[in-house]
């Protein structure tokens, strides 16, 4: 598989985020249900904190990757739900160092919503990922 990177600005680049990939020859997508911040039996985990569940939330996308024997460098999209935007904002910084950390380099799109599935949830984590 081949990618390209398609980034006209350089803004995003702080923000973990690139604005396009290019795939070629890519033999298999694997596209991941939105992940969230709970425990192996579905509790949720950190209540009222931001950069606990994003790195839970993506605790779990590893899992589910591995599970198909792939790793957060192979994911190309991210999309983030959210119930509360400026919270998710000032975590951003936290979840681009891992992002870069892991070689992750997605395209994403950021959605604030009304609710997730469990009230004490506030950040679901949807991938898609190409090898």
């Amino acid at each position: 598989m081949q990618r390209r990177t398609i980034n006209p600005w350089q803004w995003q680049e702080k923000l973990g985020f690139v604005q396009a990939n290019e795939i070629a020859g890519a033999k298999r997508l694997v596209f991941c249900s939105g992940q969230v911040p709970v425990d192996s039996d579905g509790r949720p985990l950190h209540p009222g904190k931001m950069v606990e569940q994003i790195h839970q939330a993506l605790d779990n996308l590893e899992t589910v990757l591995a599970g198909a024997g792939l790793q957060l460098s192979d994911v190309v999209r991210l999309n983030y739900y959210t119930t509360d935007i400026p919270a998710f904002r000032k975590a951003e910084p936290e979840l681009a160092k891992r992002l870069e950390r892991s070689g992750c380099r997605p395209t994403s799109t950021l959605l604030g919503v009304a609710a997730l599935y469990h009230p004490d949830i506030l950040i679901e984590i949807e991938a898609t990922a190409a090898v």
